[in-house]
């Protein structure tokens, strides 16, 4: 992830470094980052999937690159934060989305067959997990409502989660 960042930085990639960056902190699928027109520092999504709000926090480097990217020349009469290159089109699509991560992932040598979209949206709660070994920590974060779209996400067992067991079952 620190390369990824490091990368984009270093080419002065500001929309790219905005995207990615945004897309970390909010875990949003791909169809719910790339349609947003507003830069906030709080933020509640309705997910098109689940239809169901997700609320989340830009951190201080997120939104500072943000409010770059959009205060930029070439943001003067966007309405999106990530405006498509094509005109009939208001904002990126979520197959462009794919394809700059592929870019960016290759861009740091790695190949791109293990990441993608999805892999950006798991990551925070991933490492926020591993953290806290809290597994319900990360379910108002990713919008599921079943634990076990989790479990699948974060490659956890049910078992290793006290959490998940409750006060009577969990393990000494």
């Amino acid at each position: 992830m620190w390369a990824i960042r490091a990368r984009l930085e270093l080419a002065s990639y500001l929309r790219d470094l905005a995207l990615f960056n945004v897309a970390i902190d909010s875990q949003l699928r791909g169809c719910d980052l790339v349609n947003d027109d507003r830069v906030r520092e709080r933020v509640s999504v309705i997910q098109r999937k689940t239809k169901r709000p997700v609320q989340f926090e830009l951190a201080d480097i997120t939104r500072d690159t943000v409010i770059a990217w959009v205060g930029s020349p070439e943001m003067i009469v966007c309405r999106f934060m990530l405006p498509s290159r094509f005109h009939d089109r208001p904002h990126i699509s979520t197959r462009q989305y794919g394809r700059l991560v592929r870019d960016w992932v290759t861009s740091i040598g790695l190949q791109p067959g293990g990441y993608s979209t999805h892999w950006l949206r798991q990551n925070k709660a991933a490492e926020i997990h591993r953290k806290t070994g809290y597994l319900r920590a990360v379910q108002p974060l990713l919008g599921h409502m079943k634990i076990d779209r989790k479990v699948r996400y974060l490659g956890v067992e049910l078992e290793d989660d006290p959490s998940i067991l409750g006060p009577s079952t969990s393990k000494p």
